[in-house]
């Protein structure tokens, strides 16, 4: 496992991509923040009740595409598998207040679930399987 994941997160700037699917195998991708990084084997999405986080309840399986800025297409993908979730609103609105102001103040209060996942594997943007 990578064990800079919260260095890598907090040092490189981007845009990331959650890709998920229900049940019946129907996809989803969803621009989200970075991931909270909790340790070297878990990371933790906030998420509002629509799609991303209804498929996840459906089929714990997702991935993470993180582009960086710049030119080329460097970046990470995370296989994840989801392992629990809480709603705890102080925590929630902490961890948003840690990424921004303007997220903070977009969505303090509001009704979301932080979900908890395990990173089974990290490769490149580009290449490997």
């Amino acid at each position: 496992m990578d064990h800079n994941l919260e260095q890598y997160f907090n040092d490189t700037e981007g845009k990331g991509i959650l890709a998920t699917a229900d049940g019946g195998g129907e996809t989803n991708a969803a621009v989200y923040s970075r991931p909270h990084v909790i340790d070297e084997n878990t990371v933790a999405f906030v998420m509002r009740a629509k799609k991303t986080y209804a498929n996840v309840g459906q089929n714990p399986h997702a991935t993470y595409l993180f582009i960086e800025d710049g030119h080329g297409y460097k970046g990470k993908r995370l296989y994840l598998k989801k392992d629990h979730e809480e709603t705890n609103m102080e925590l929630i609105d902490s961890l948003r207040m840690r990424r921004s102001q303007d997220l903070y103040d977009r969505y303090k209060g509001k009704d979301s679930t932080l979900v908890y996942f395990k990173v089974e594997k990290i490769l490149p943007l580009i290449g490997e399987v």
